[in-house]
């Protein structure tokens, strides 16, 4: 008789945010209603340089190349590295377990803020790892004495996540710096995400200093291609390399890297995005300030295309909300549902068109706690 891992089916499995579709149906209002809040995904749609190449796409009977060549040199002369130092995968989300495995054994220790990215720790904790969480402060601000001080020797991956899901809150480089100089014998791990909506530079030139560091990002959010599922990781040739042989041979399609190759021209398009992203992003917390004292408070100052709503009235929850903002359309994160460590005070909402916005910000204002 076969006997699966027990460290499998012992946690709770990934919760994605749900679709507008679903909500539609649910609660009968038009799909072009719904506001969709809850997945950080791109309300302008794809690339369309990406999709100009994705939907002209005829050749695909043959096998792809199993390094994703094409992309991997396209990355490489983007950030100015070599197509060795990169590694190409269906998101982020398949890199992390290839990090994890490669880089650590069972019962080492994976070291992460709380609340973090989910699949940090669910993969961890799946593979026999044992995350180390650090808590953040009472403003969901970071801790650097206490998360430095953490780095241990049996610690042997460290992740940072800029900018921080699920706050939106910006790590400065030079903090970055002393998180890689104290990680002496461990592999920092810095996900990047959502680094295009903070407009700035990120971290990719601290990859020229620290030969401990890997640097992950994405196209999912600000090129849009979620659906394709593509993403990379930029690191030195030697950390790369074991990645390399242990990946799935064929783990990135043709259409994949054709479209990423293409989006990653598609610097008119990311700029449209980001500046409509900012300024709505200013627009909602400045809204939310104003008129909802008291009541609700937004997190630190966000630098992504999401930020933390705090639940100030102690008569409401996080998952009353979350349910009474269904109901009228809107698709949030619920912080107790999706993260751990948060409790029920506070929901992740995406930054979107002003329209979605304006929903939000009426469902807010209309949701009274019962008391």
């Amino acid at each position: 008789m076969y006997k699966d891992n027990p460290a499998l089916g012992t946690k709770e499995a990934y919760v994605p945010g749900l679709t507008s579709e679903y909500v539609s149906k649910t609660y009968g209002i038009p799909i072009a209603d719904v506001a969709k809040l809850g997945s950080a995904e791109n309300p302008f749609g794809p690339s369309p340089m990406a999709t100009e190449v994705v939907m002209s796409a005829r050749k695909i009977e043959n096998y792809p190349d199993w390094t994703a060549g094409a992309l991997r040199e396209k990355i490489a002369s983007k950030y100015g590295y070599k197509p060795e130092q990169v590694i190409c995968g269906a998101g982020e989300t398949e890199i992390i377990p290839w990090i994890i495995r490669a880089y650590s054994s069972k019962g080492d220790k994976i070291l992460m803020y709380v609340p973090a990215f989910p699949i940090y720790h669910m993969v961890a904790e799946n593979e026999g790892r044992v995350p180390v969480f650090i808590g953040m402060g009472d403003d969901l601000d970071f801790k650097w004495d206490d998360y430095i001080a953490a780095i241990k020797d049996d610690v042997r991956i460290v992740f940072l996540t800029n900018p921080h899901s699920p706050t939106g809150r910006l790590i400065p480089n030079d903090q970055i710096r002393k998180v890689c100089r104290a990680a002496k014998n461990q592999l920092v791990v810095l996900d990047e995400a959502y680094i295009h909506f903070s407009k700035t530079n990120g971290g990719m030139e601290l990859l020229r200093e620290f030969d401990n560091l890997i640097v992950m990002r994405t196209f999912s959010k600000v090129y849009g291609l979620a659906g394709l599922r593509i993403g990379f990781g930029i690191s030195t040739p030697e950390i790369i390399t074991p990645l390399m042989h242990l990946k799935p041979t064929w783990n990135m399609g043709a259409l994949q890297t054709a479209g990423a190759v293409a989006a990653l021209d598609d610097d008119a398009y990311v700029k449209k995005t980001v500046d409509a992203i900012a300024e709505m992003r200013e627009y909602v917390v400045e809204q939310i300030g104003k008129t909802m004292q008291g009541r609700y408070t937004v997190v630190g100052q966000p630098s992504s295309n999401f930020f933390m709503l705090r639940i100030e009235d102690p008569a409401l929850d996080s998952t009353t909300l979350f349910n009474e903002l269904l109901k009228r359309g809107v698709i949030v994160k619920d912080g107790s549902v999706s993260f751990i460590g948060l409790g029920k005070r506070y929901m992740r909402i995406d930054v979107s068109l002003k329209k979605h916005m304006d929903r939000l910000l009426r469902a807010l204002s209309e949701i009274q706690p019962v008391r």
